[in-house]
């Protein structure tokens, strides 16, 4: 995954597929973010094709960390097809998703 930081938010640009094979992977990366202090983060998922239960698993549990530490997590960029998992999932009313980057920056 790439990362920048935009003001006091990192964005983070989501693999193309996040699933079993690589979700400790990214689970681990995205914990090293928040052990580090990273509050704000906007994940970025307009290069993401598929994510499967595991990786749905990664975001609410990164979710529930960062929230605890008094920060937030913003999506955007979703496809259709993620979208509409995260939508069957629940995962739309926990998460706030925007269309692009710039509106999901605004969202802090």
């Amino acid at each position: 995954m790439e990362f920048k930081t935009v003001l006091d938010v990192k964005i983070i640009m989501i693999i193309p597929r996040v699933d079993a094979s690589n979700a400790k992977t990214v689970e681990a990366q995205l914990a090293e973010l928040v052990n580090g202090g990273t509050k704000n983060i906007v994940c970025n998922f307009s290069q993401n094709e598929y994510i499967s239960s595991a990786g749905l698993r990664v975001f609410l549990s990164t979710l529930k960390i960062v929230k605890k530490s008094g920060g937030q997590i913003v999506l955007c960029g979703l496809q259709p097809y993620v979208q509409e998992v995260f939508d069957m999932a629940g995962f739309s009313q926990l998460f706030k998703i925007c269309n692009s980057e710039e509106q999901a920056i605004q969202a802090f």
